[in-house]
């Protein structure tokens, strides 16, 4: 059999497995608040978020994939090291968002990703492969990695202060409330939390949707980068099959250890996120739904009692954040270590 086509089977195996990772790492984002606040038991939350999960891939175009595909440049690159080295980046994200759910810490699969590949690219084809950003940046546009990062930096701020805003909005237009109004607001949850897993995969599984076409393009099954319906269909059902799986170890940490979530904040938070996140999306920008859901329950917290907030646990959530990305980095430049002794020094 054909190496190229043998290597590229196996990384779109591999790009599935990570897009798997994703969901089941991420599962607890979509549904720790609706949970905590009793709005859904975890199996209503389950088939309504996967339901509208796997609906999100599919209608929520491909902006976020063609970011993605376009932050390496692989076009002088022998294609099968190309390849090798989009395994090995994918090996790094898997590696981190499979430790980071052993000890529920809820880090970033975006992070991890972007980690993965910049660390196998530049230790084997050279940091001039990666598409920085910075020359574009000068004169105004936002591109390559600055525009990623850009993004995963500026989401959890407005993800703070939107939920902040709107948990201020929702207590004025509640004061005058009695107890049961929580019912409502536990049924208005329905809404909020299809709409944040639509989000959720309108964003994530485009990660994976632009990595799969990357590897098309490279491995010369298709002539220009152009997600087809059957990537779409394959990544979508496999983030799916990710949050049916679900991680809900992280569960504890964004439903109750950050803040007490009641009905109220729950839909804060998910109208916060839901937004940030579809935005996000529509604008080709991948965020970090984990930074965005936690920050959106912080905002909310400081808006009504900060002395209740547990920052601590914020603060070791912000801390695995940074870590993520040269983390995921160090893993993909190991795997690439053992593929290329694996390969005899020629991958």
């Amino acid at each position: 059999m054909d190496p190229l086509f043998l290597l590229a089977i196996v990384t779109i195996a591999i790009v599935l497995v990570f897009d798997y990772t994703n969901g089941f790492h991420d599962a607890a984002n979509i549904v720790a608040t609706v949970i905590a606040s009793r709005a859904m038991t975890p199996a209503q939350a389950v088939v309504i978020v996967g339901f509208f999960e796997f609906l999100g891939p599919l209608l929520g175009g491909t902006a976020v994939a063609d970011t993605i595909g376009g932050f390496v440049r692989m076009d002088d690159v022998a294609p099968l090291l190309s390849l090798a080295i989009l395994l090995c980046g994918l090996i790094g994200a898997i590696v981190w968002n499979l430790a980071t759910w052993y000890f529920g810490i809820p880090s970033s699969s975006s992070h991890a990703l972007v980690g993965g590949l910049i660390g196998a690219v530049v230790v084997s084809a050279g940091p001039d492969h990666v598409v920085w950003g910075f020359a574009e940046l000068a004169d105004g546009h936002l591109t390559g990695i600055v525009k990623v990062l850009a993004a995963l930096v500026l989401s959890p701020l407005i993800g703070f202060w939107v939920g902040f805003a709107i948990h201020r909005l929702l207590n004025r237009l509640l004061m005058a409330a009695n107890p049961a109004a929580n019912a409502r607001l536990r049924g208005l949850q329905f809404v909020t939390a299809a709409g944040l897993a639509f989000a959720h995969g309108a964003n994530d599984a485009q990660k994976s949707m632009g990595i799969l076409t990357l590897v098309l393009l490279l491995g010369g099954f298709i002539p220009s980068f152009a997600v087809p319906f059957w990537v779409m269909l394959a990544c979508a059902s496999a983030i799916t099959l990710g949050i049916l799986s679900g991680g809900w170890r992280i569960v504890r940490t964004l439903g109750f250890a950050i803040y007490r979530v009641r009905p109220i904040h729950a839909l804060g938070s998910q109208l916060t996120s839901a937004g940030v996140i579809m935005a996000a999306s529509l604008g080709g920008a991948p965020v970090s739904t984990t930074h965005v859901v936690a920050t959106s329950i912080m905002g909310i917290g400081a808006s009504e009692r900060p002395r209740a907030v547990r920052w601590a646990k914020a603060k070791d959530i912000a801390t695995t954040w940074m870590v993520t990305i040269p983390g995921a980095a160090l893993v993909a430049i190991q795997a690439y270590a053992l593929v290329n002794l694996f390969l005899g020094g020629k991958p």
